[in-house]
């Protein structure tokens, strides 16, 4: 088997933060299909990422995350932590607006975001 992909746990179950997380960071809006990798091939949510060889891959069913960046070689880790930390913002956002809350971003100086969800007081 000439595969190396990597799965991740780190879940992607959310179309609307994956899209949102794109573009925040100004990568092309992901795409459902069939994604030829080396040696194999994945379906999902296809999230191209600077620089990559292959795309990321989720199944938005599962949530799983599969890769192919040969260690590095083919696409920087970098990238793909900077997306998986993007994507958790956009669904802790996306998750308390739709319980009626407005969620607030802050960049910290380590590099990490900060999001205070503020919850409406009813008088």
């Amino acid at each position: 088997d000439m595969s190396h992909i990597v799965t991740i746990e780190a879940k992607i179950l959310s179309r609307t933060a994956a899209v949102a997380a794109c573009c925040k960071l100004n990568l092309a809006p992901p795409v459902d299909g069939t994604f030829q990798m080396y040696g194999s091939s994945c379906t999902g949510l296809g999230i191209n990422l600077t620089g990559w060889q292959y795309p990321v891959v989720a199944d938005l069913t599962t949530g799983k995350i599969n890769y192919d960046n040969y260690g590095g070689r083919w696409g920087d880790q970098d990238h793909l932590d900077r997306f998986l930390q993007r994507y958790q913002v956009e669904a802790a956002r996306e998750t308390a607006e739709n319980l009626g809350y407005t969620a607030e971003e802050t960049l910290l100086s380590d590099g990490s975001i900060s999001l205070e969800v503020h919850v409406l007081e009813y008088a």
